[in-house]
């Protein structure tokens, strides 16, 4: 992996994430199928249920007495002839974004990993799986995925109709191995007070496998409460080139320039572009006008978030970036993953802004 540093005014080398070219090899793809740092520390125990919505402590019981169900072994000899042949639990988590279903998500796989030993569980994006079919191919892939005994599958997404049917696909050869599974999916924010969740669209993209799915829903209110990426003061481009002169394993970039770079890097690399990186400060942030320039943004906030990278960012002549996804984005048939973008990217431009008061 190639990597291009940059000068900064007190000669302090930084990273420029342009100027990274990350490979990465199938195995490393597969080792990275486990819960992200963000969520190293989540587990059952750590969540904590907003007593305004049960649903939230329903959903936290449930998911122990299936972690519970994975770890016991299943019969054997005599008493698997007699006993009825097992169903491996599939459970899908439905509500909006920030209430906890990547914590609960995550701690299922702790659970099952702590119960049964590294590598029982697997636990990636949907988009990570998706990119690990395109990498190793689609039987590679189950022969895989079948010696898990859980698979978790966080931000399913169906407004791409053929990486759905992949995925259904995939889940159902899983399943037929007796593999665990276990999903989540996000409801638009607009969408929650009138009833309106994903679990009817979930269960019709997955079809054969409806029927084994148990649904739960957890409800909520968007524990990051953020909608925007900044604050209303924005950060200067001095403050954040500063910052990352000072900070160890800083990266630096103009906004325009890393988003042409991400246009010459599969996202199943994003991950490994950030290695080592620390914090990322970028300058000129402008709203992003383009659909396929947008979607590869949000692949990158995901891993920024999955790392807990913060984030410096500053607008264009020192103007507040406001909203990087126009008004019809937000509308669009891709508006799930810009809000959860929005949302996430708000949590790390926080902490970012935190590091410029107290370091």
């Amino acid at each position: 992996m190639s990597v291009t540093a940059v000068q900064s005014s007190d000669s302090t080398a930084t990273v420029s994430l342009a100027g990274v070219r990350p490979a990465v090899s199938a195995d490393r793809l597969l080792a990275d199928l486990v819960p992200p740092r963000h969520f190293a520390d989540a587990r059952f125990s750590t969540y904590r249920a907003n007593p305004d919505h049960p649903s939230q402590a329903s959903t936290l019981a449930r998911l122990g007495e299936v972690a519970e169900q994975i770890a016991t072994p299943a019969p054997t000899g005599l008493r698997a002839l007699l006993s009825r042949r097992r169903t491996a639990p599939a459970v899908y988590m439905d509500g909006g974004f920030g209430v906890g279903k990547t914590h609960l998500l995550t701690s299922l796989a702790h659970a099952v990993t702590e119960a049964l030993g590294p590598g029982a569980a697997a636990y990636g994006t949907f988009v990570e799986y998706t990119n690990l079919v395109g990498a190793l191919g689609f039987l590679p892939t189950v022969d895989a995925l079948a010696a898990k005994h859980l698979v978790c599958i966080d931000e399913f997404e169906l407004d791409d109709p053929g990486d759905t049917v992949l995925m259904s696909r995939l889940l159902r050869e899983l399943a037929d191995r007796g593999v665990a599974l276990a999903a989540t999916s996000n409801t638009l924010p607009d969408a929650l007070g009138e009833g309106r969740f994903a679990a009817e669209d979930f269960l019709r993209e997955i079809q054969a496998l409806a029927d084994r799915f148990e649904v739960l829903r957890v409800d909520g209110e968007d524990y990051r409460h953020r909608s925007v990426v900044t604050d209303t003061e924005p950060l200067s481009a001095a403050t954040v080139r500063a910052a990352a002169a000072t900070h160890p394993g800083a990266a630096l970039d103009d906004f325009c320039d890393l988003l042409a770079h991400l246009a010459t890097v599969h996202p199943s690399r994003y991950g490994a572009l950030l290695d080592g990186v620390e914090l990322v400060g970028l300058t000129d942030v402008t709203p992003v006008t383009r659909q396929e320039v947008a979607l590869r943004l949000v692949v990158l906030v995901d891993r920024l978030y999955d790392r807990d990278v913060p984030v410096l960012l500053a607008g264009v002549d020192g103007a507040a970036p406001g909203s990087l996804f126009t008004e019809e984005m937000l509308r669009g048939g891709y508006r799930k993953k810009y809000y959860r973008a929005l949302s996430r990217l708000g949590a790390l431009a926080a902490e970012g802004r935190r590091l410029t008061t107290t370091g």
